[in-house]
Parts: structure tokens; sequence; C-alpha cells
């Protein structure tokens, strides 16, 4: 079972992020994702989930080959646009004002690349983003909070135009050397202050009650209600459904049926079946949910015949691969790969 704060998968939009910022300084993907167990294959997928600790390791990638690169987190923070979250960013642009998105993004925060667990609390009179990195990796948590930190400053600068979004920041790592300031400066709009007892931003009053140009009560509601939908999915897929999915997907050429899957996590098929069904899923949907995953990265791969990828999905017949790729994608494999450019 998942021990950690947040879900165990996510889109790989924040790994496309942190590959990018390495190639930008100079690294090769390959050297971004070692030891991650992701393909360049999988990083050109923007469907792909990944798991939360893969990201972790790319991460650690970062930090190991570019050691001289000053708030490294920062710099990644900054890439982090509202476009990149999808649903979950367009819920806050639809809010009213601040406090409304703020309010909904942090009901709605394992919908986003937050390692940080993010608490809005009030005090005196003012309001905070407390950040607790403490399930973090160690070496990582430094990198992690800037991160947040720089990704939070962006997106109220896209909410509401101000470039200096925050009343004040106060971090309980060491004031940097002077080159490095100025990273914070840009990143977070002031000057943190160092060696403090929290982790906190604190937020400026007078823009959590301005109106946002994009406000809309009909779109934020329909936008929440999708929220909650994909919640309850990530839910679902944090326990033994994460589990199954990271079987079925470590090995695309030869999927396990449900014999084989239960032997491999030392239960009988009805123990796994009953286990399953207290998720809300079933192995029937997330074999689904595997080959359309391993779809899109064997249809990637130039040369491969239909029929060939038809055999390593499992299915009998290149007819009933079609079927099932026309339903997951509304059309069919070989117009997809030519959208694609893939023939």
């Amino acid at each position: 079972m998942q021990n950690t704060p947040w879900p165990q998968m996510r889109r790989i939009t924040s790994v496309q992020l942190l590959a990018q910022l390495g190639t930008d300084k100079g690294l090769s993907l390959d050297q971004c994702l070692h030891g991650s167990g992701l393909t360049v294959l999988a990083l050109a997928n923007p469907q792909q989930e990944v798991q939360a600790a893969q990201e972790l390791q790319v991460i650690g990638n970062l930090l190991r080959l570019l050691p001289q690169e000053p708030a490294l987190g920062l710099q990644a923070g900054r890439r982090y646009q509202l476009a990149h979250y999808g649903i979950w960013g367009y819920a806050l642009l639809s809010s009213s004002n601040l406090r409304e998105a703020l309010e909904l993004g942090l009901r709605y925060l394992d919908l986003t690349f937050a390692f940080t667990r993010i608490a809005l609390t009030r005090q005196g009179g003012r309001e905070y983003l407390e950040l607790d990195v403490q399930a973090v990796p160690a070496a990582l948590q430094d990198f992690a909070l800037l991160r947040d930190c720089a990704a939070i400053a962006l997106i109220q600068q896209e909410l509401t135009g101000e470039p200096h979004p925050f009343a004040a920041v106060e971090l309980a790592m060491q004031r940097p050397d002077e080159g490095a300031l100025a990273v914070f400066r840009q990143a977070l709009g002031c000057t943190p202050r160092f060696a403090q007892a929290h982790n906190r931003i604190e937020l400026n009053q007078q823009l959590l009650l301005r109106p946002l140009s994009g406000g809309n009560p009909v779109t934020v509601q329909l936008c929440e209600a999708q929220c909650r939908e994909l919640l309850q999915r990530h839910r679902q897929r944090a326990g033994l459904a994460a589990k199954v999915r990271e079987h079925l997907l470590s090995q695309p050429g030869q999927l396990l049926d449900m014999p084989q899957l239960a032997a491999r996590l030392h239960m009988s098929e009805r123990t796994l079946r009953r286990k399953l069904a207290a998720e809300q899923i079933s192995f029937r949907q997330l074999l689904e949910e595997s080959r359309e995953a391993l779809a899109d990265e064997l249809l990637a791969v130039e040369g491969l015949p239909l029929e060939a990828i038809a055999q390593r999905l499992g299915y009998g017949e290149l007819s009933n691969f079609i079927h099932a790729f026309k339903r997951w994608k509304g059309v069919p494999p070989r117009q997809y790969r030519q959208q694609r450019g893939l023939l």
C-alpha cells in the first residue's frame, strides 16, 4: 500500500518539464531519465502516466548532474504554467477571485505535481500557505520545496497579472550565496527570510479578493466536478490497483493474465478479484488501461507492423485490436499513426 501523502501515479507532464530543464542545461535525455525505468519513447506520449518515484529519480538525476546550478528547484518551478495542469488549471482560471482559486486548488492538490503538502492557515489577521516537505527524501527536499514555491508564484502571477504576488516568504533552509539570491527574487518576486521555523508563504491580502478576469461560476462548477472525478480515479489507483497496473506495464511484450498476476502478488485469483472490487476497479479495466498505454508506445516504434502490436497486447486477431483501439482513441491505429507522423 502507498505510504506517501501523494498519489503513486501522475501524468508524465512534470517529468517532461524536468527533462526539458535538463536538456536546456546540456544534459541528454538518457542522463535525465537514468534509473527511472522511463524511455524517451514514453516521454513523447502526453497520455503516459508515471510513478511518483520515477519523477523523484529524475529530480535526483538533475541534482547529481547539475550541482553548480543555483536554486535548481526555482528554475524548474518557473516552467509549471497553469496550462500544464489540465482541468485543475482551468478550474483556477475560472475562479471568481484568488482566494476561491487557492481554496479550490488545495482541495484538489493531488491533481498537481506537488510533493510538498500545502495547507492554508490564518494567524493574527494574516494568511499563509504552509509547505511541508518531510515526506520527500532528504536529499530532494530543498528542490521540491523551491519548485513548488516558484510554481505557486507563477500560478498567482498568471491569475492576477501581479509580478510580486507574495507579501513575504519564510524558508527553513540556510541563506544561499548572493548569486543564488537573484534567482530567488526573480522566481518569487521577493527575497525570502531564511533559517526560519517554517516554510511558508504569506499571502498578499489585497490580491485575495481581487476579481479574476476569467471568472465564470458556471465554468468553475463544471471544472470542479471533473476534478472530483479525476481525484476519485487517482485514489482508486493508490492501492492494489496501482500494483496491478505496474506489473501489467512492466512487460509490454507479454501482458500477464489474471492467474499469472495473482501468483506474482502471492494471492488467489478470488482474493485479487475481491480486493480490486473493494477499490471499485476490475482487472479487465486495468488491463484495458495498460493495453491502451502500451499501444501508444508500440505504435511509435518505426516499422513494427500492426499484427505484431496486436499479438504483443494479447489480441488473437488484428481486427479485435483495431476495434479496441477505435474505442480508445476514436480512430483506427493506422490513421492514428498517420496523424502523429509515425508512418
